[in-house]
Protein backbone atom coordinates (compact mmCIF):
# COMPACT_ATOMS: atom_id res chain seq x y z
CA UNK A 1 0.00 0.00 0.00
CA UNK A 2 2.67 2.48 -1.03
CA UNK A 3 1.89 5.93 -2.42
CA UNK A 4 -1.41 6.20 -0.53
CA UNK A 5 -1.35 9.91 -1.23
CA UNK A 6 -2.06 9.11 -4.86
CA UNK A 7 -5.22 7.16 -4.09
CA UNK A 8 -8.42 9.24 -4.01
CA UNK A 9 -9.72 9.71 -0.51
CA UNK A 10 -13.11 8.20 -1.25
CA UNK A 11 -11.38 4.95 -2.44
CA UNK A 12 -9.35 4.83 0.76
CA UNK A 13 -12.56 5.24 2.71
CA UNK A 14 -14.10 2.30 0.85
CA UNK A 15 -10.93 0.22 1.21
CA UNK A 16 -10.70 0.62 4.97
CA UNK A 17 -14.43 0.74 5.68
CA UNK A 18 -14.28 4.39 6.80
CA UNK A 19 -17.29 6.66 6.63
CA UNK A 20 -17.42 10.34 5.96
CA UNK A 21 -18.65 12.49 8.87
CA UNK A 22 -22.40 12.91 8.91
CA UNK A 23 -23.65 16.30 7.87
CA UNK A 24 -27.16 17.61 8.00
CA UNK A 25 -29.17 17.10 4.86
CA UNK A 26 -29.65 20.58 3.46
CA UNK A 27 -32.73 21.60 1.56
CA UNK A 28 -32.83 23.61 -1.61
CA UNK A 29 -34.73 26.15 0.40
CA UNK A 30 -33.11 28.21 3.19
CA UNK A 31 -34.27 27.93 6.78
CA UNK A 32 -35.45 31.03 8.62
CA UNK A 33 -35.30 32.02 12.28
CA UNK A 34 -36.92 35.32 13.29
CA UNK A 35 -36.15 36.44 16.87
CA UNK A 36 -38.51 39.21 17.95
CA UNK A 37 -38.05 40.96 21.29
CA UNK A 38 -40.69 42.98 23.14
CA UNK A 39 -39.94 46.64 23.99
CA UNK A 40 -36.20 46.32 23.28
CA UNK A 41 -34.78 49.78 22.62
CA UNK A 42 -32.56 50.90 19.76
CA UNK A 43 -29.73 51.53 22.23
CA UNK A 44 -30.01 48.38 24.35
CA UNK A 45 -27.38 46.19 22.66
CA UNK A 46 -23.62 46.46 22.78
CA UNK A 47 -23.42 46.61 19.01
CA UNK A 48 -25.83 49.57 19.03
CA UNK A 49 -23.81 51.42 21.63
CA UNK A 50 -24.95 50.40 25.11
CA UNK A 51 -21.98 50.82 27.48
CA UNK A 52 -22.90 48.34 30.22
CA UNK A 53 -25.20 45.65 28.74
CA UNK A 54 -22.96 42.89 27.40
CA UNK A 55 -24.31 41.17 24.29
CA UNK A 56 -21.35 39.27 22.79
CA UNK A 57 -23.47 36.89 20.72
CA UNK A 58 -25.55 39.60 19.11
CA UNK A 59 -22.43 41.70 18.63
CA UNK A 60 -20.81 38.79 16.78
CA UNK A 61 -24.00 38.16 14.84
CA UNK A 62 -23.94 41.80 13.69
CA UNK A 63 -20.23 41.63 12.81
CA UNK A 64 -20.71 38.48 10.74
CA UNK A 65 -23.93 39.68 9.11
CA UNK A 66 -25.65 42.97 8.40
CA UNK A 67 -26.52 45.50 11.09
CA UNK A 68 -29.24 47.87 9.92
CA UNK A 69 -29.26 51.35 11.45
CA UNK A 70 -32.52 52.54 9.85
CA UNK A 71 -34.79 49.56 10.51
CA UNK A 72 -38.44 50.21 11.37
CA UNK A 73 -41.56 48.58 12.70
CA UNK A 74 -44.99 49.55 11.36
CA UNK A 75 -46.42 50.51 14.76
CA UNK A 76 -45.01 51.56 18.10
CA UNK A 77 -47.03 49.05 20.18
CA UNK A 78 -47.32 45.27 20.32
CA UNK A 79 -50.39 44.01 18.46
CA UNK A 80 -50.26 46.12 15.28
CA UNK A 81 -46.49 45.73 15.04
CA UNK A 82 -46.79 41.93 15.16
CA UNK A 83 -49.60 41.94 12.62
CA UNK A 84 -47.37 43.90 10.24
CA UNK A 85 -44.51 41.41 10.55
CA UNK A 86 -46.83 38.44 10.04
CA UNK A 87 -48.62 39.84 6.98
CA UNK A 88 -46.22 42.31 5.35
CA UNK A 89 -49.05 44.86 5.46
CA UNK A 90 -49.63 48.06 7.36
CA UNK A 91 -52.03 47.10 10.20
CA UNK A 92 -54.64 49.58 8.95
CA UNK A 93 -55.33 47.20 6.07
CA UNK A 94 -56.14 44.22 8.31
CA UNK A 95 -57.95 46.18 11.01
CA UNK A 96 -55.24 45.26 13.51
CA UNK A 97 -54.93 48.83 14.77
CA UNK A 98 -57.48 50.98 16.50
CA UNK A 99 -58.07 54.40 17.99
CA UNK A 100 -60.15 52.84 20.77
CA UNK A 101 -57.81 50.10 21.96
CA UNK A 102 -54.18 50.14 20.94
CA UNK A 103 -53.60 46.40 21.58
CA UNK A 104 -55.53 43.21 22.26
CA UNK A 105 -56.39 42.29 25.86
CA UNK A 106 -57.42 39.05 27.61
CA UNK A 107 -61.07 40.07 27.22
CA UNK A 108 -60.75 41.06 23.55
CA UNK A 109 -63.20 39.38 21.21
CA UNK A 110 -61.23 39.31 17.96
CA UNK A 111 -57.79 38.71 16.50
CA UNK A 112 -55.95 38.55 13.19
CA UNK A 113 -58.57 38.01 10.46
CA UNK A 114 -58.53 34.61 8.79
CA UNK A 115 -58.52 36.39 5.43
CA UNK A 116 -54.96 37.59 6.07
CA UNK A 117 -52.06 35.52 4.74
CA UNK A 118 -49.29 35.12 7.30
CA UNK A 119 -45.66 34.51 6.45
CA UNK A 120 -46.03 31.11 8.15
CA UNK A 121 -48.94 30.18 5.87
CA UNK A 122 -47.02 31.28 2.80
CA UNK A 123 -43.94 29.29 3.82
CA UNK A 124 -45.90 26.19 4.83
CA UNK A 125 -47.44 26.16 1.36
CA UNK A 126 -43.87 26.03 0.06
CA UNK A 127 -43.05 22.91 2.10
CA UNK A 128 -41.77 24.48 5.30
CA UNK A 129 -42.19 23.16 8.83
CA UNK A 130 -43.24 26.07 11.02
CA UNK A 131 -43.29 26.79 14.74
CA UNK A 132 -44.14 29.82 16.87
CA UNK A 133 -42.45 30.20 20.24
CA UNK A 134 -43.19 32.97 22.73
CA UNK A 135 -45.56 35.91 22.76
CA UNK A 136 -48.31 35.92 20.12
CA UNK A 137 -50.65 38.84 20.86
CA UNK A 138 -52.72 38.49 17.70
CA UNK A 139 -55.72 36.91 19.39
CA UNK A 140 -55.96 34.45 22.29
CA UNK A 141 -59.06 32.56 21.18
CA UNK A 142 -58.41 29.27 19.41
CA UNK A 143 -59.27 30.47 15.90
CA UNK A 144 -56.68 33.26 16.22
CA UNK A 145 -53.82 31.28 17.74
CA UNK A 146 -50.65 30.43 15.77
CA UNK A 147 -51.82 26.89 14.96
CA UNK A 148 -54.68 28.42 12.97
CA UNK A 149 -52.41 30.93 11.27
CA UNK A 150 -49.86 28.77 9.49
CA UNK A 151 -47.82 27.35 12.36
CA UNK A 152 -47.60 23.60 12.92
CA UNK A 153 -46.95 24.09 16.63
CA UNK A 154 -46.96 26.76 19.31
CA UNK A 155 -45.35 27.17 22.73
CA UNK A 156 -45.78 30.49 24.48
CA UNK A 157 -48.06 33.08 26.03
CA UNK A 158 -50.99 34.49 24.03
CA UNK A 159 -50.58 38.16 25.01
CA UNK A 160 -48.32 40.49 27.03
CA UNK A 161 -46.71 39.18 30.20
CA UNK A 162 -48.13 42.03 32.31
CA UNK A 163 -51.72 41.05 31.57
CA UNK A 164 -53.97 39.00 33.86
CA UNK A 165 -52.40 41.09 36.63
CA UNK A 166 -53.26 40.20 40.23
CA UNK A 167 -51.67 43.31 41.69
CA UNK A 168 -54.59 45.25 43.12
CA UNK A 169 -53.39 47.35 46.03
CA UNK A 170 -49.75 47.07 44.95
CA UNK A 171 -47.74 49.63 43.03
CA UNK A 172 -45.29 48.25 40.48
CA UNK A 173 -42.27 49.72 42.22
CA UNK A 174 -43.24 48.07 45.53
CA UNK A 175 -42.19 44.69 44.13
CA UNK A 176 -40.49 45.40 40.83
CA UNK A 177 -37.09 43.85 41.59
CA UNK A 178 -38.48 40.67 43.17
CA UNK A 179 -41.79 40.05 41.47
CA UNK A 180 -43.91 37.11 42.66
CA UNK A 181 -44.86 35.07 39.61
CA UNK A 182 -48.43 34.77 40.92
CA UNK A 183 -48.92 38.52 40.47
CA UNK A 184 -49.28 37.92 36.72
CA UNK A 185 -51.62 35.03 36.01
CA UNK A 186 -50.67 34.81 32.33
CA UNK A 187 -51.11 31.34 30.73
CA UNK A 188 -48.38 29.34 29.03
CA UNK A 189 -49.78 27.39 26.09
CA UNK A 190 -48.77 24.37 24.06
CA UNK A 191 -50.62 24.57 20.74
CA UNK A 192 -54.16 25.39 21.91
CA UNK A 193 -53.97 24.07 25.50
CA UNK A 194 -52.89 25.87 28.67
CA UNK A 195 -50.07 23.85 30.23
CA UNK A 196 -48.96 26.22 33.00
CA UNK A 197 -50.67 29.06 34.83
CA UNK A 198 -49.29 31.35 35.95
CA UNK A 199 -46.37 30.95 33.57
CA UNK A 200 -43.08 30.62 35.47
CA UNK A 201 -41.52 33.70 33.95
CA UNK A 202 -38.17 33.39 35.72
CA UNK A 203 -37.27 30.51 33.38
CA UNK A 204 -39.37 31.38 30.36
CA UNK A 205 -36.61 33.05 28.31
CA UNK A 206 -34.37 30.01 28.81
CA UNK A 207 -37.21 27.65 27.89
CA UNK A 208 -38.06 29.58 24.73
CA UNK A 209 -34.45 29.50 23.54
CA UNK A 210 -34.19 25.78 24.33
CA UNK A 211 -37.41 25.12 22.42
CA UNK A 212 -35.86 26.78 19.37
CA UNK A 213 -32.68 24.70 19.74
CA UNK A 214 -34.70 21.49 20.04
CA UNK A 215 -36.77 22.38 16.99
CA UNK A 216 -33.65 22.95 14.91
CA UNK A 217 -32.25 19.57 15.89
CA UNK A 218 -35.48 17.71 15.20
CA UNK A 219 -36.22 19.40 11.85
CA UNK A 220 -32.75 19.69 10.35
CA UNK A 221 -33.56 17.57 7.29
CA UNK A 222 -36.42 19.75 6.08
CA UNK A 223 -36.81 23.51 5.57
CA UNK A 224 -38.10 25.22 8.68
CA UNK A 225 -39.34 28.59 9.89
CA UNK A 226 -39.00 29.46 13.58
CA UNK A 227 -40.71 32.56 14.93
CA UNK A 228 -39.24 33.16 18.40
CA UNK A 229 -40.99 36.11 20.05
CA UNK A 230 -39.59 36.77 23.52
CA UNK A 231 -41.98 38.19 26.16
CA UNK A 232 -39.19 40.36 27.43
CA UNK A 233 -37.87 42.95 28.12
CA UNK A 234 -41.51 44.04 28.41
CA UNK A 235 -42.30 44.58 32.09
CA UNK A 236 -42.59 42.81 34.50
CA UNK A 237 -38.95 41.75 34.25
CA UNK A 238 -37.84 38.22 35.14
CA UNK A 239 -34.58 36.36 34.73
CA UNK A 240 -33.24 32.97 35.74
CA UNK A 241 -30.81 32.43 38.60
CA UNK A 242 -27.99 32.00 36.06
CA UNK A 243 -28.28 35.63 34.98
CA UNK A 244 -29.53 37.37 38.10
CA UNK A 245 -27.05 40.11 38.97
CA UNK A 246 -24.97 39.48 35.84
CA UNK A 247 -25.25 43.00 34.40
CA UNK A 248 -24.09 46.41 35.54
CA UNK A 249 -27.38 47.69 34.10
CA UNK A 250 -29.39 45.91 36.80
CA UNK A 251 -32.35 43.59 36.25
CA UNK A 252 -33.09 45.02 32.81
CA UNK A 253 -29.54 44.27 31.73
CA UNK A 254 -29.76 40.76 33.20
CA UNK A 255 -32.81 40.13 31.01
CA UNK A 256 -31.07 41.30 27.82
CA UNK A 257 -27.96 39.27 28.59
CA UNK A 258 -30.08 36.13 29.02
CA UNK A 259 -31.76 36.77 25.67
CA UNK A 260 -28.30 37.23 24.14
CA UNK A 261 -27.17 33.94 25.64
CA UNK A 262 -30.13 32.21 24.00
CA UNK A 263 -29.26 33.74 20.65
CA UNK A 264 -25.75 32.37 21.04
CA UNK A 265 -27.09 28.86 21.68
CA UNK A 266 -29.28 29.04 18.60
CA UNK A 267 -26.41 30.18 16.37
CA UNK A 268 -24.09 27.54 17.85
CA UNK A 269 -26.68 24.82 17.25
CA UNK A 270 -27.03 25.86 13.61
CA UNK A 271 -23.25 25.61 13.23
CA UNK A 272 -22.99 22.24 14.99
CA UNK A 273 -25.82 20.76 12.93
CA UNK A 274 -24.28 21.93 9.66
CA UNK A 275 -27.15 24.34 8.98
CA UNK A 276 -25.54 27.75 9.42
CA UNK A 277 -24.83 28.26 5.73
CA UNK A 278 -28.42 27.40 4.85
CA UNK A 279 -30.19 29.45 7.54
CA UNK A 280 -30.95 33.15 7.80
CA UNK A 281 -31.46 34.48 11.33
CA UNK A 282 -33.11 37.86 11.92
CA UNK A 283 -33.07 39.69 15.26
CA UNK A 284 -35.25 42.72 15.93
CA UNK A 285 -37.86 44.23 18.29
CA UNK A 286 -41.59 45.01 18.12
CA UNK A 287 -41.19 48.68 19.12
CA UNK A 288 -39.01 50.96 21.18
CA UNK A 289 -38.43 51.10 24.95
CA UNK A 290 -41.16 51.69 27.52
CA UNK A 291 -39.35 54.62 29.06
CA UNK A 292 -41.89 55.45 31.75
CA UNK A 293 -40.64 52.37 33.63
CA UNK A 294 -37.30 54.07 34.24
CA UNK A 295 -34.65 51.45 35.10
CA UNK A 296 -37.05 48.69 34.01
CA UNK A 297 -37.43 50.27 30.58
CA UNK A 298 -34.82 50.28 27.86
CA UNK A 299 -32.75 52.88 26.08
CA UNK A 300 -33.21 54.37 22.64
CA UNK A 301 -29.70 55.75 22.54
CA UNK A 302 -29.64 59.05 20.66
CA UNK A 303 -33.22 58.68 19.40
CA UNK A 304 -36.14 60.76 20.68
CA UNK A 305 -39.27 59.31 22.28
CA UNK A 306 -40.14 55.71 23.06
CA UNK A 307 -42.78 53.00 22.92
CA UNK A 308 -46.22 54.22 21.96
CA UNK A 309 -45.29 57.35 20.01
CA UNK A 310 -44.10 58.19 16.51
CA UNK A 311 -40.82 59.86 17.32
CA UNK A 312 -37.90 57.78 16.10
CA UNK A 313 -37.42 55.85 19.35
CA UNK A 314 -40.92 54.45 19.13
CA UNK A 315 -40.46 52.82 15.73
CA UNK A 316 -36.76 52.56 14.84
CA UNK A 317 -35.42 49.30 16.25
CA UNK A 318 -32.34 47.08 16.05
CA UNK A 319 -32.24 44.97 12.90
CA UNK A 320 -29.59 42.26 12.52
CA UNK A 321 -29.46 39.72 9.66
CA UNK A 322 -27.10 36.70 9.80
CA UNK A 323 -26.41 34.06 7.15
CA UNK A 324 -22.78 32.91 6.97
CA UNK A 325 -21.39 32.76 3.46
CA UNK A 326 -24.51 34.33 1.95
CA UNK A 327 -25.23 37.71 3.53
CA UNK A 328 -22.80 40.44 2.57
CA UNK A 329 -21.44 41.62 5.95
CA UNK A 330 -21.48 45.27 6.87
CA UNK A 331 -23.45 48.14 8.34
CA UNK A 332 -26.53 48.94 6.29
CA UNK A 333 -27.74 52.55 6.53
CA UNK A 334 -30.57 52.20 3.99
CA UNK A 335 -34.18 51.90 5.12
CA UNK A 336 -35.73 48.54 5.96
CA UNK A 337 -38.75 47.37 7.91
CA UNK A 338 -40.28 44.37 9.61
CA UNK A 339 -42.89 44.73 6.84
CA UNK A 340 -40.18 43.49 4.49
CA UNK A 341 -39.65 40.22 6.36
CA UNK A 342 -42.77 38.67 4.80
CA UNK A 343 -41.76 39.56 1.25
CA UNK A 344 -38.08 38.72 1.64
CA UNK A 345 -38.64 35.29 3.21
CA UNK A 346 -41.30 34.26 0.69
CA UNK A 347 -39.07 35.41 -2.16
CA UNK A 348 -36.00 33.59 -0.83
CA UNK A 349 -38.09 30.43 -0.44
CA UNK A 350 -39.05 30.55 -4.10
CA UNK A 351 -42.64 31.65 -3.58
CA UNK A 352 -44.75 34.32 -5.22
CA UNK A 353 -45.99 37.38 -3.39
CA UNK A 354 -49.82 37.43 -3.20
CA UNK A 355 -51.35 39.51 -5.97
CA UNK A 356 -54.91 39.63 -4.62
CA UNK A 357 -54.06 42.24 -1.98
CA UNK A 358 -51.65 45.08 -1.37
CA UNK A 359 -48.43 43.93 0.27
CA UNK A 360 -46.46 46.82 1.73
CA UNK A 361 -43.32 44.77 2.36
CA UNK A 362 -40.45 44.94 -0.13
CA UNK A 363 -37.92 42.29 -1.10
CA UNK A 364 -34.56 42.92 0.60
CA UNK A 365 -32.86 39.88 -0.95
CA UNK A 366 -30.44 41.77 -3.20
CA UNK A 367 -29.55 44.20 -0.42
CA UNK A 368 -28.81 41.36 1.97
CA UNK A 369 -26.99 39.02 -0.40
CA UNK A 370 -25.36 41.45 -2.81
CA UNK A 371 -25.11 44.67 -0.87
CA UNK A 372 -27.30 46.53 -3.33
CA UNK A 373 -29.31 49.60 -2.37
CA UNK A 374 -32.45 48.84 -0.41
CA UNK A 375 -35.68 49.12 -2.42
CA UNK A 376 -37.32 50.89 0.53
CA UNK A 377 -37.09 54.68 0.55
CA UNK A 378 -40.07 55.58 2.72
CA UNK A 379 -41.89 54.72 5.94
CA UNK A 380 -45.27 55.73 7.32
CA UNK A 381 -45.61 56.29 11.06
CA UNK A 382 -49.10 55.21 12.06
CA UNK A 383 -50.53 55.71 15.53
CA UNK A 384 -53.78 53.78 15.59
CA UNK A 385 -55.52 54.49 12.29
CA UNK A 386 -53.91 57.88 11.71
CA UNK A 387 -50.64 58.76 10.02
CA UNK A 388 -48.77 60.99 12.47
CA UNK A 389 -45.54 61.23 10.46
CA UNK A 390 -43.84 59.97 7.31
CA UNK A 391 -40.28 59.51 6.12
CA UNK A 392 -39.04 59.85 2.54
CA UNK A 393 -35.33 59.29 2.06
CA UNK A 394 -33.47 61.23 4.74
CA UNK A 395 -36.43 63.46 5.63
CA UNK A 396 -39.22 62.94 8.12
CA UNK A 397 -42.27 65.15 8.51
CA UNK A 398 -44.47 65.18 11.64
CA UNK A 399 -48.11 66.22 11.19
CA UNK A 400 -49.42 65.19 14.60
CA UNK A 401 -47.51 64.57 17.82
CA UNK A 402 -48.45 62.82 21.04
CA UNK A 403 -46.58 61.30 23.95
CA UNK A 404 -46.22 57.63 24.78
CA UNK A 405 -47.82 55.51 27.49
CA UNK A 406 -47.64 57.14 30.91
CA UNK A 407 -45.90 60.23 29.60
CA UNK A 408 -47.16 63.37 27.89
CA UNK A 409 -50.36 62.18 26.20
CA UNK A 410 -51.99 65.31 24.82
CA UNK A 411 -52.52 65.00 21.07
CA UNK A 412 -51.52 68.01 18.99
CA UNK A 413 -52.28 68.44 15.30
CA UNK A 414 -49.62 70.78 13.98
CA UNK A 415 -50.54 73.84 11.92
CA UNK A 416 -47.29 73.44 10.01
CA UNK A 417 -45.34 70.18 9.96
CA UNK A 418 -42.08 69.59 11.74
CA UNK A 419 -39.35 68.44 9.35
CA UNK A 420 -36.08 66.73 10.23
CA UNK A 421 -33.17 65.39 8.21
CA UNK A 422 -32.67 62.09 10.06
CA UNK A 423 -29.23 61.42 8.60
CA UNK A 424 -27.98 64.70 10.08
CA UNK A 425 -30.33 64.87 13.05
CA UNK A 426 -31.49 61.42 14.21
CA UNK A 427 -32.51 62.94 17.57
CA UNK A 428 -35.12 65.14 15.83
CA UNK A 429 -33.96 68.35 17.47
CA UNK A 430 -33.72 70.88 14.61
CA UNK A 431 -36.86 71.65 12.66
CA UNK A 432 -35.87 72.62 9.09
CA UNK A 433 -39.38 73.02 7.65
CA UNK A 434 -39.10 76.69 6.61
CA UNK A 435 -36.14 76.07 4.29
CA UNK A 436 -37.43 72.78 2.87
CA UNK A 437 -41.13 73.18 2.08
CA UNK A 438 -40.63 71.39 -1.25
CA UNK A 439 -39.58 68.24 0.63
CA UNK A 440 -42.74 68.38 2.73
CA UNK A 441 -44.73 68.60 -0.49
CA UNK A 442 -43.08 65.38 -1.67
CA UNK A 443 -43.92 63.66 1.62
CA UNK A 444 -47.49 64.95 1.33
CA UNK A 445 -47.68 63.33 -2.10
CA UNK A 446 -46.34 60.05 -0.70
CA UNK A 447 -49.09 59.98 1.91
CA UNK A 448 -51.75 60.86 -0.64
CA UNK A 449 -50.58 58.06 -2.94
CA UNK A 450 -50.83 55.61 -0.04
CA UNK A 451 -54.37 56.74 0.72
CA UNK A 452 -55.52 56.37 -2.88
CA UNK A 453 -55.75 52.60 -2.64
CA UNK A 454 -56.27 52.30 1.12
CA UNK A 455 -59.26 50.27 2.26
CA UNK A 456 -59.10 50.11 6.08
CA UNK A 457 -60.04 46.80 7.63
CA UNK A 458 -62.78 46.55 10.23
CA UNK A 459 -61.50 47.42 13.72
CA UNK A 460 -60.43 44.09 15.28
CA UNK A 461 -59.13 45.54 18.54
CA UNK A 462 -61.98 47.59 20.00
CA UNK A 463 -64.53 44.90 20.94
CA UNK A 464 -64.22 43.29 24.38
CA UNK A 465 -66.30 40.84 26.34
Amino acid sequence: MKNLNLIPLFLLAMLFGCQQPETAKTSDKPNFVVIFCDDLGYGDLGTYGHPTILTPNLDQMAAEGQKWTNFYVAASVCTPSRAALMTGRYPIRSGMCSDKSRVLFPNSVNGLPQSEITVAEALRDLGYQTTAIGKWHLGHKEQYLPTNNGFDSYFGIPYSNDMDAQTEGHRYWDFADSIPVRYYNVPLMKDTEIVERPAEQHTITKRYSQAAVDYIKSHKEEPFFIYLAHNLPHIPLFTSDDFAGSSLRGLYGDVIQEIDNGVGKILQTLKEEGLAENTMVIFTSDNGPWRVFRSHGGSAGLLRGGKGNTWEAGMRVPGIFWWPGKIKPGIQTDLGSTLDIFTTLVSMAGGEIPKDRIIDGLDLTETLLQGKESPRDNMLYYRGTEIFAARLGDYKAHYTIQGSYGMWEEKEKLETPLLFNLSVDPSEEWNIYEDNTEMVAKIDALIEEHRQDLVPGADMLADRE
